[in-house]
């Protein structure tokens, strides 16, 4: 390939787009790897064949048919990592409903948005996961459910939602048990299944996940079968995967990092999804690839930090690793040698990508030399257009810095209900705007700089200060206040607050956290808090986030990630 003169690349590839709904491909996948090992998950003892998922699978997906449940509606799901949420990602895409990823550390007023925003009209949810009880915060919203008859709620705070249905074997009034579903269809809901088969179009959206929104309320992308399905594609074969691997996904499934890249990229590969537990546990991360032989490891860099860091680390035997993805935020030079080095990941890759994305973008190649792998994210996938452009959204020359522009069938239909901000984002031209400063070399591999908004990216986490910024105006002490990033070894960055308080006011660190608690997710609640009496301007009046960022880096003598 020559050299660029401008700083636009595209993924040319001999492979073609898989033209099919992610229900008809896995039924495909059934046929062919029938006898390999589909999904292992560790905590709850399930290990199921293709033909076995297949058969979870179909009987969920004329269950939840039975319901009443039609193409198109939207239902949420809630929950860490495990084998129903598994089931229920392919089980909704057979029966073209539309799957709505609910982050599993949301909060009440978090939750009570989302269901309401896509109008869900049914969610899958577990019991309790660390310190959510979910059951607990769905009767506190819809109390009527105690007196309700199973998929009879009519909720004044919810007033979309009909169905609840909760995993485990515990009994909740006027919620269904995930295990009774698949009981509940007769031979026309699986008739009716077979039939859908051949009606949904693989540009139907499936699925639609939330991220962060810069107005303070998240924006709902929505995901078609085309984009997720061969996203996941060509991740698996950027890694080259086969129906020979076996890839641990500690990662959560809420995300595309899990559900895409993880569970969708092994779906087209024939190869085997390894959960090592409901949420990331170094040790239960190293036994599951020591256990169950994994080929490959996904991860964001922090999770790699603990699994290297771990006590015991030297006693595991990592001799089956061979690739992996870290995605999520940049990697430390010394972390990505030491995973090179000491987990026999010699051919690990980095991906850089967003939610409306599908998610990637860039990704790095497994022979491309250590120096790409840390100081860029890669090159454009196959099929993906990327480009960087100036203000004035011209096309910069190699090497200089503007937006990161990327183009394609990964590109989300726009974000749900939202036709305004669908139009700030994708233009004309059908590129999406990610909000990324970047560079391109002449090689084409793009590198992140910045970012134009001051999107803080915490452990993995994007964080939009402004959506924290419209919580905390809401305590009636509080005048005015301004999160920004600030540097942070474990997690990349840390939340901190400065706040100005009403004349006559006084408040400190423990009431404010406590004003979050149970109300925002944890790692959005700020960790370090600072009260003063005005914020540093420019001349018209504009706050200047990089001062407060440099004076907090000052005070509190932090030092930056150190990053190649």
């Amino acid at each position: 390939m020559g050299k660029l003169t401008q700083s636009y690349n595209h993924g040319a590839s001999a492979l073609p787009l898989i033209g099919e709904t992610i229900g008809a491909y896995f039924d495909g996948a059934a046929a062919r790897w029938g006898d390999r090992d589909a999904l292992i998950v560790r905590h709850q003892n399930v290990r199921w064949n293709y033909n076995e998922l297949k058969a979870e699978v179909d009987a969920f997906a004329a269950g939840l048919l039975a319901l009443g449940l039609e193409p198109g509606q939207r239902i949420g799901i809630w929950s860490q990592n495990n084998s129903e949420w598994a089931v229920t990602q392919f089980a909704t895409a057979k029966a073209g409903l539309i799957l709505v990823n609910i982050n599993p550390a949301y909060r009440l007023s978090e939750l009570e948005y989302a269901l309401n925003k896509v109008r869900c009209t049914a969610l899958v949810i577990s019991p309790n996961f660390k310190t959510s009880d979910y059951v607990e915060m769905v009767r506190t919203l819809a109390p009527e459910i105690d007196n309700a008859e199973p998929g009879q709620l009519r909720a004044e705070k919810l007033p979309d939602l009909r169905v609840v249905i909760r995993m485990g074997e515990g009994k909740t009034a006027g919620m269904y048990n995930f295990g009774d579903i698949p009981g509940l269809a007769g031979d026309g809901d699986r008739e009716h299944m077979e039939r859908l088969a051949g009606e949904l179009q693989f540009d139907d959206a499936i699925n639609i996940q939330f991220t962060s929104g810069t107005t303070g309320f998240p924006k709902g992308a929505t995901l078609t079968h085309h984009n997720i399905l061969n996203n996941g594609f060509f991740v698996g074969e950027g890694i080259r995967m086969t129906e020979a691997d076996r890839l641990c996904i500690p990662v959560p499934l809420y995300h595309c990092f899990g559900m895409v890249m993880g569970n969708l990229a092994c779906l087209t590969h024939g190869a085997t999804m390894v959960y090592p537990g409901e949420g990331f546990d170094p040790t239960e991360v190293l036994q599951a690839v020591q256990d169950e032989a994994c080929t490959a490891l996904y991860g964001v860099p922090t999770m790699f930090i603990a699994a290297l860091d771990h006590a015991d680390f030297d006693s595991f035997d990592l001799a089956a690793l061979r690739t992996g993805i870290m995605a999520g935020s940049p990697c430390p030079i010394e972390v990505m040698k030491q995973v090179i080095e000491k987990m026999n990941m010699a051919e690990v890759t980095i991906a850089y990508g967003m939610t409306e994305t599908s998610p990637v973008s860039f990704h790095t190649a497994v022979d491309d030399e250590l120096e790409r792998k840390v100081g860029t994210v890669g090159r454009s996938i196959p099929h993906v257009e990327s480009k960087i452009i100036d203000g004035d959204g011209r096309i910069v020359p190699p090497g200089e810095t503007g937006e990161i522009l990327t183009r394609g069938y990964n590109v989300m239909l726009g974000y749900w209900d939202d036709a305004e901000r669908t139009a700030e984002s994708i233009d004309a031209a059908g590129w999406m705007h990610t909000g990324d400063l970047g560079t391109m070399d002449e090689h084409g591999y793009g590198n992140v700089v910045g970012r134009i908004k001051d999107m803080v990216i915490r452990g993995g986490e994007n964080v939009y200060p402004r959506e924290i910024e419209e919580y905390l105006y809401r305590h009636e002490k509080i005048q005015d206040v301004q999160v920004v990033g600030v540097p942070d070894q474990r997690f990349g960055e840390e939340l901190c607050a400065w706040i100005v308080l009403h004349d006559g006011q006084t408040a400190d660190e423990d009431e404010i956290k406590a004003f979050c608690q149970g109300q925002i997710a944890h790692y959005k609640i700020p960790r370090y808090i600072k009260f003063v009496t005005e914020f540093p301007m420019t001349v018209t009046g504009k706050v200047q986030k990089f001062v407060m960022r440099e004076q907090m880096i000052e005070e509190l003598n932090l030092v930056e990630a150190k990053t190649a």
